[in-house]
């Protein structure tokens, strides 16, 4: 009888990201953090979050994020959307240490645009996104080779949504191109156009295909969608030359999850319902809304709205609840689009405990989770944001 051999059961590296205990430079996706978070069941962690900000004063600034949850969002000093905060966070030179209470991406956009004295702290490393981890540097720089092969990377503008990574931010500055955020993809594509014959958009390609066709007039069959884990992105040589916008085939976890029927629903469901939802939304659900903007808009129209208004609003469970809340004084109905609960599983990430755990760290004198993006990708991810600073 032979005797079995044991089976080599080590970890690989992939799984250990996925897990969630090793760290990807390229990557969103963080690692555990170090020291002992308090219990969350801990009945003093508002109390010792007050505390530890009071003790550090003006050396801290709180960035919250408007998908945090409530419990963090109430210790936040500046609330808003990604772009807003991290130029917040600029203004504010004076703060020797800024908290982010959001993910990765955006503590990463902090620390480009702040002083080389001001450091960034992300309260839980693993708080990424996965829209901004489906485009890898190595992949992106793929891409632009078989648009090079195809003899059109000299006529091809990128422009990147907020909601990348620095090493895509920086890919986009070093290749002529401009970030985005969902207020302004318009005027960061007219202005994208003026510069070349087509766009590439990346990472989300509900964004991209959504301002193309409704802001710009383009058709959907100017619009192709590369797709990373194809040969040549799944695309013909011809295809890529023909189109207008070249799409990166990546989405938002949250809003990609709304589809066609979440909009009819709610409208059988709730008579004289306005739809409201953010672009990132798929281009059919974008399509059958009343209004599309983004999370500043979503906010702005729900303030201007009418007392007694009903809406059904297609944007993060935090947000939504957290509205609902605010205008309901004010008789105004706001639901969820979809019946399906979904928050931002990443964003979520950030709760009470470890905020707790980052200031108390901080008021001892200690700088945990510190993000800090290297002198060459800030060159170049900086020259972007600055090129989209610079759009009238």
């Amino acid at each position: 009888m032979t005797t079995a051999q044991p089976l080599d059961v080590s970890p690989t590296p992939l799984a250990l990201l996925l897990l969630g205990r090793e760290a990807d430079a390229r990557s969103e996706r963080g690692v555990e953090c170090p020291g002992d978070l308090p219990a969350p069941s801990d009945p003093d962690l508002v109390a010792r979050a007050a505390a530890a900000k009071a003790k550090l004063g003006d050396k801290v600034f709180v960035l919250g994020h408007h998908y945090q949850r409530d419990e963090v969002i109430q210790f936040a000093d500046v609330t808003g959307d990604s772009f807003k905060l991290a130029r917040e966070a600029a203004a504010r030179p004076q703060a020797e240490y800024i908290v982010f209470c959001g993910v990765h991406f955006m503590a990463e956009s902090a620390d480009i645009l702040t002083g080389d004295a001001q450091q960034v702290v992300l309260p839980d490393l693993a708080a990424g996104c996965s829209m901004a981890d489906m485009a890898g540097a190595e992949q992106v720089a793929e891409c632009w080779d078989v648009l090079t092969d195809a003899g059109i990377a000299d006529s091809t503008v990128p422009v990147s949504y907020m909601n990348s990574s620095a090493d895509i931010k920086a890919f986009t500055g070093r290749n002529g191109g401009t970030i985005c955020t969902s207020s302004n993809a318009r005027r960061a594509l007219e202005w994208a156009f003026e510069q070349g014959e087509r766009v590439l958009f990346l990472p989300d390609q509900h964004l991209g295909r959504n301002t193309a066709v409704r802001d710009l007039g383009l058709s959907l069959d100017d619009c192709v969608v590369y797709n990373p884990h194809k040969p040549n992105g799944g695309l013909t040589t011809e295809e890529l030359r023909a189109a207008k916008m070249i799409l990166w085939r990546g989405h938002c976890s949250v809003h990609g999850r709304f589809s066609l029927d979440s909009v009819n629903e709610v409208r059988e469901r709730v008579p004289g319902v306005n739809v409201l939802v953010h672009p990132e939304c798929r281009h059919e659900v974008v399509a059958a809304a009343d209004h599309v903007g983004s999370t500043e808009y979503i906010i702005k129209t729900l303030e201007a709205a009418p007392a007694g208004s009903k809406w059904a609003i297609g944007t993060e469970l935090n947000l939504v609840r957290r509205l609902a809340n605010r205008f309901a004084a004010e008789d105004k109905q706001i639901s969820f689009l979809d019946k399906t609960v979904c928050f931002c599983s990443t964003m979520n990430r950030i709760d009470l405990p470890h905020l707790v755990w980052a200031l108390e760290s901080l008021a001892d004198g200690t700088v945990v989770n510190r993000i800090q993006v290297d002198p060459e990708t800030e060159k170049y991810a900086k020259a972007a944001l600055e090129r989209m600073l610079a759009l009238p």
